[in-house]
């Protein structure tokens, strides 16, 4: 069995999976911080509910297309002007909108552990709904660019930049926008979060606070284990994009690219499944919508 095969095979299994597991978790997310009110009335679940939402149209975005190409050894993402501008317009816009409320998620609940009361009312979920229609307006416009510089020139046949100095900040927007930003802003926030919980005695409905507390550090953990290796396999593509590599060392680039591909999905994916574990209320709040589904319709006489 050849490395390529079990690329293959590992490419499909693995996107078979995470596409079924992350369209659950997302809808579930959706359902629950959409529908319990303290949920609702809460900065950082709504940051959840908008990433989720996010997240989940690019799990079933990326993924079907990804599975589609494994299947039929193509890139449907070249095939024409349309999908190469449709795929790069969305991916990139749903990526950064998700990141970016993932952050906002964490700084926030920053600001509600916070013993300071300046700095407590920064929480607040009127400047929550104005911020998430701020950064989808700028994250919208930021990925306008890609309708005005990418093609499918006929002699390469590949979705790309045509324009080089695009071409040249797509690196930067990978490591530094996607990878570098989020896990640096997480990272610092998160701790910061931890330590206000650990400092913290007498907060308002402190024992559920501290369970929104722990959902937060569960999402900074995702992100590192996700991001992080993806960050480190773009930086090292850069270094030996111009290295002469034999046979064997591109196959085994090509797996381990897979590999740290596929783990970067751990963020879309793994947010559901880390709050079930991590906090009472929320699992409470899925048995109750899980009884809700189950209850019998009643007849009235």
């Amino acid at each position: 069995m050849s490395l390529t095969y079990r690329n293959s095979r590992f490419n499909l299994y693995g996107s078979y999976f995470f596409l079924i597991t992350g369209t659950i978790g997302n809808f579930l997310n959706i359902l629950i911080f959409s529908s319990e009110r303290n949920y609702r009335r809460t900065p950082s679940t709504f940051y959840f509910l908008i990433g989720s939402i996010h997240n989940i149209f690019y799990i079933v975005f990326n993924l079907t297309i990804r599975i589609y190409n494994l299947y039929n050894e193509t890139n449907l993402v070249d095939t024409s002007l349309g999908w190469c501008l449709t795929y790069t317009f969305l991916i990139g816009y749903l990526g950064l909108t998700s990141f970016t409320c993932s952050c906002l998620a964490t700084i926030d609940q920053f600001f509600a552990t916070s013993r300071n009361a300046y700095l407590r009312q920064y929480s607040n979920i009127k400047w929550a709904h104005r911020i998430v229609f701020i950064i989808i307006i700028v994250w919208f416009l930021h990925a306008i660019p890609v309708l005005l510089f990418y093609n499918v020139p006929p002699i390469t046949s590949r979705c790309n930049s045509v324009n080089k100095v695009y071409q040249n900040y797509i690196p930067v927007y990978i490591l530094v926008l996607q990878c570098g930003i989020p896990v640096l802003v997480m990272l610092i926030f998160g701790g910061l979060t931890y330590r206000n919980m650990c400092l913290s005695k007498a907060l308002v409905e402190q024992h559920a606070d501290r369970q929104l507390t722990k959902m937060i550090i569960i999402q900074v953990i995702l992100v590192i284990i996700s991001m992080t290796p993806f960050g480190i396999l773009e930086i090292y593509t850069l270094i030996t994009s111009k290295s002469i590599k034999s046979t064997d060392q591109l196959q085994q680039e090509a797996f381990a690219q897979t590999i740290l591909i596929l783990v970067s999905y751990i963020y879309y994916v793994g947010n559901f499944y880390m709050f079930i574990i991590s906090s009472n209320r929320f699992r409470q709040a899925l048995k109750n919508r899980i009884s809700f589904w189950k209850k019998p319709n009643q007849i009235n006489p």
